[in-house]
């Protein structure tokens, strides 16, 4: 999440530190994290999580889970435990719900919320108001709910639930996990059908959490579309759960070995879920010499340990299809671009200008400033390798990265691969996903 007003910018130049090698575990999977609170919320029992992401987003959602009634506690061995409130059973928040800077359970609690006869208002940070919510706001209008919004659809904004809603068959519009899934919850306590029409396939979290914790829906394959059908008024069951690792930040250490000379690294216990696991694919398409290491099925998601070995990379042109699978991993897939031999192109990543920031303007002026060429196109960047050369880096230059978690991880990395390393202009927003990256950073260089 970006800082508090009262506190000041964290800048730190991030340089070589020689390879990477030995063994990391990154942290646990935020979108499971942020879905097994929510369904433990709504389950009847104690859901217990180990694994869980302890970022500010996860806790964000933890928060507004509890004023909404539900019982959440971490023990010391760092299990959670929540006790839920059941289907239709949330509580009216007392207080607005600071949602930081999560777009996540921003998005999905509107929707757990649309269906409840309870009114909450959400507030965020700089970054988060700047985030138009109108995406979510049109389908959950449908089913009855009600929104008063400041402009352009953003926060602050508060939301009139109903109950009953109606049921609805909504087509997506734009690929997105989080409308998707935000119409499912709302669909959770709403009599009859919610049926969700997908043409263009997006990660799948929600549709797995659901039905391990029971919910009645089905996924078919109707004329190159996914239909999800959701039956309402469900009742939950409280579930045992294990957070795989986050394939969104094993992804800098995957690129950070593939780019550094001399690198041999395993990451441990990373999810390969097949709608967030574009990028190893990509990267692989490029030369990248990663191998799955004891392929296993945690949870109901398929996970691995990855070996990841130095690799001279080609530039490639990067199939648009397989944008929603790694949409958060274009800003580090860029800096390894950046490396390649030849050109690397991208094109349909319109949604990553409505991001944190608005990541192909914001990466392409960071990596600019690192001396990488490039051309930045309405929907895509094309990048023009240096061979395996290193970056000249930026030296004093800090480099903006808008409060945006994900832009500071990838110009870290950047930095890894350059002579005069890469100045972060706040490191702040990193504990938003990955609080532990620094660390794990030392610990990956520090271990050969």
């Amino acid at each position: 999440m970006s800082a508090p007003a009262d506190s000041d910018p964290t800048p730190r130049t991030f340089a070589a530190m020689g390879p990477l090698t030995g063994r990391i575990r990154v942290p646990g999977d935020k979108s499971i994290s942020h879905r097994s609170l929510m369904l433990g919320a709504l389950a009847v029992g104690e859901t217990r999580v180990t694994g869980l992401l302890e970022g500010e987003d996860v806790l964000a959602t933890a928060a507004a889970m509890r004023a909404m009634g539900a019982t959440i506690n971490r023990e010391e061995n760092g299990t959670w435990s929540i006790h839920g409130v059941g289907v239709g059973g949330l509580l009216q928040p007392a207080q607005p719900l600071d949602m930081g800077n999560s777009g996540t359970s921003t998005r999905l609690l509107m929707g757990l919320v649309a269906s409840h006869p309870i009114t909450a208002t959400f507030v965020g940070d700089a970054s988060l108001s700047k985030r138009p919510m109108g995406r979510v706001i049109d389908p959950l209008s449908q089913i009855g709910a009600e929104f008063e919004a400041s402009e352009g659809g953003r926060l602050p904004l508060t939301l009139r639930g109903i109950s009953p809603a109606m049921p609805t068959t909504y087509r997506l519009p734009v690929a997105s996990a989080q409308v998707k899934s935000a119409v499912l919850l709302a669909g959770l306590n709403t009599a009859g059908t919610t049926t969700v029409i997908e043409p263009v396939p997006t990660r799948d979290h929600s549709e797995r959490m659901l039905k391990g914790f029971g919910a009645d829906l089905s996924v078919e394959e109707k004329d190159g579309e996914r239909v999800i059908t959701l039956k309402g008024e469900a009742e939950l069951k409280a579930q045992t759960i294990t957070v795989p690792g986050d394939p969104s930040s094993a992804a800098f250490f995957v690129v950070a070995a593939l780019l550094v000379p001399g690198s041999d690294l395993v990451v441990e216990n990373v999810g390969l879920n097949p709608t967030r696991a574009g990028l190893f694919d990509v990267l692989r398409q490029m030369g990248g010499s990663i191998e799955e290491l004891d392929r296993r099925e945690v949870g109901g998601e398929p996970v691995a340990d990855l070996r990841v070995r130095y690799s001279k990379l080609k530039g490639i042109a990067v199939d648009p299809a397989v944008a929603p699978s790694m949409i958060d991993e274009f800003p580090v897939l860029f800096v390894a671009a950046a490396l390649a031999e030849g050109v690397t192109t991208t094109t349909g990543l319109d949604e990553l200008r409505v991001k944190e920031s608005d990541r192909l303007t914001s990466m392409a002026e960071a990596l600019a400033a690192a001396g990488v060429q490039l051309e930045e196109h309405e929907d895509g960047l094309t990048i023009h390798g240096s061979g395996g050369a290193p970056l000249r880096g930026t030296a004093n230059a800090r480099v903006k990265t808008h409060l945006d978690h994900r832009i500071a991880m990838a110009m870290a990395i950047a930095g890894l691969a350059s002579t005069d390393g890469v100045l972060v202009d706040d490191t702040r927003p990193i504990a938003t996903s990955f609080p532990t990256f620094a660390d794990l950073l030392e610990q990956a260089t520090a271990s050969r």
